[in-house]
């Protein structure tokens, strides 16, 4: 299986602007450039690269872990993921960091011992984590 997506960049890279479009149209011509990506804090004025990869890491991790609970006999009526990706100016240029992701989640019949065993093992285990494997990937999960 492969999925794909197509980014078209016009410009330098200060001034430059671009589109991605994804596969699943979920995206398409969705606007990125070099303020969206490393000066707006606040995150409105477009994609970039490091979110798109936080929306990836935070679906696949959450996923992961429904399926290790339901296996469990223990499934879950809600996870809210959250992946937070790093991105830190380097000699060289910028750098991702790290992603950190942030769980909520509504378990009923859990235990607690297990639930962090499992929410661990997701992810270790998450392909997108696994992909990630240059960086340092934190997990901060709680029952609700």
């Amino acid at each position: 299986m492969k999925r794909h997506a197509t980014a078209i960049w016009k410009g330098a890279l200060a001034d430059g602007t671009g589109a991605i479009t994804t596969q699943s149209g979920a995206l398409k011509d969705q606007g990125y450039s070099f303020k969206a990506r490393f000066q707006d804090e606040s995150g409105k004025s477009g994609t970039n690269p490091e979110e798109l990869l936080a929306a990836a890491h935070a679906g696949c991790f959450a996923m992961q872990l429904s399926h290790f609970l339901a296996e469990n006999g223990t499934p879950a009526t809600e996870l809210k993921a959250t992946a937070a990706v790093n991105v830190e100016q380097v000699s060289e240029g910028f750098e991702i960091k790290g992603s950190a992701i942030t769980l909520e989640a509504k378990v009923p019949g859990v235990d607690p011992q297990t639930f962090d065993d499992l929410a661990n093992k997701a992810k270790a285990g998450c392909p997108v984590s696994k992909a990630l494997g240059a960086i340092t990937v934190t997990l901060d999960a709680k029952l609700v």
